[in-house]
């Protein structure tokens, strides 16, 4: 392909993507709001005031990064994976195959898709926490990097889902088993600093933590591990996430089942 068609397609593919995130707006966009601001009333007003200060902020100026982070990632997730498994299922996804469209553009399409509706969902409920918690961004250029970096991240993962599921009940496995735990250990609602030092070093093994931790800084400040080690941890994973899931579309005998 040359570079215009190459051009063209990804942006057709990434323009069937954000459609579809508008086309279905109450259930991608507006109840994922809803959801995580129930969380601000019940985790951070009703609980909350009864919770210390944490690191010199009230405890829902606390989880605010993490709640954020939380939506972004969740909802990058389950656009990839719900759009990539549909085409599959309604087998649309052989005309991309078969098409002189490469894999990495395939993927990097799906991708941007998942990342808009992620970042999306993310910056509406950053607007309900800065004005229910008059919270503020100490490093906003760091905060829009750390945001884009783990909604890219957990959209290749939703493709990853996409393409080993079998059924669409092979789509929820994934964030109820292992993305939710994983993200819940990573510190979103307390610091990982309050565990005993067994499950400190095990929290040190979760790629989540290094992504809320990041994108905590870059919101408040905190520092829960070393800044530069983390973003380095979370753009490799980014970059490995990318090449792995590509290579699994290339190879994967799975599309065709």
């Amino acid at each position: 392909m040359t570079f215009q068609q190459a051009y063209y397609a990804l942006l057709t593919l990434l323009r069937k993507e954000i459609g579809r995130c508008f086309r279905i707006w109450p259930q991608t966009v507006a109840a994922p709001v809803v959801t995580t601001t129930l969380y601000f009333f019940i985790f951070g007003k009703v609980i909350g005031s009864h919770i210390a200060d944490q690191h010199g902020f009230s405890y829902i100026q606390y989880i605010v990064p993490g709640l954020i982070l939380m939506s972004t990632l969740i909802n990058a997730y389950v656009n990839t994976s719900s759009s990539f498994f549909g085409a599959k299922f309604a087998r649309s996804i052989e005309e991309l195959l078969v098409s002189p469209m490469p894999a990495t553009l395939i993927v990097l399409g799906y991708a941007m898709g998942g990342v808009f509706r992620g970042v999306l969902v993310g910056c509406m409920v950053a607007l309900v926490a800065v004005c229910v918690t008059h919270v503020h961004f100490v490093h906003p250029i760091l905060m829009v990097y750390s945001m884009l970096v783990t909604a890219f991240v957990f959209s290749l993962v939703g493709i990853i889902n996409g393409v080993f599921a079998r059924k669409f009940d092979d789509v929820s496995w994934v964030p109820n088993f292992i993305i939710s735990p994983l993200t819940y250990f990573a510190g979103v609602f307390y610091s990982v600093q309050m565990l005993p030092p067994f499950w400190q070093a095990a929290s040190h093994l979760d790629p989540i933590y290094y992504l809320v931790s990041t994108f905590r800084f870059s919101m408040l400040g905190i520092k829960d591990t070393t800044t530069p080690y983390a973003l380095v941890i979370s753009t490799v994973l980014g970059i490995s996430t990318f090449i792995v899931t590509t290579q699994l579309l290339k190879r994967s005998q799975r599309m065709r089942s």
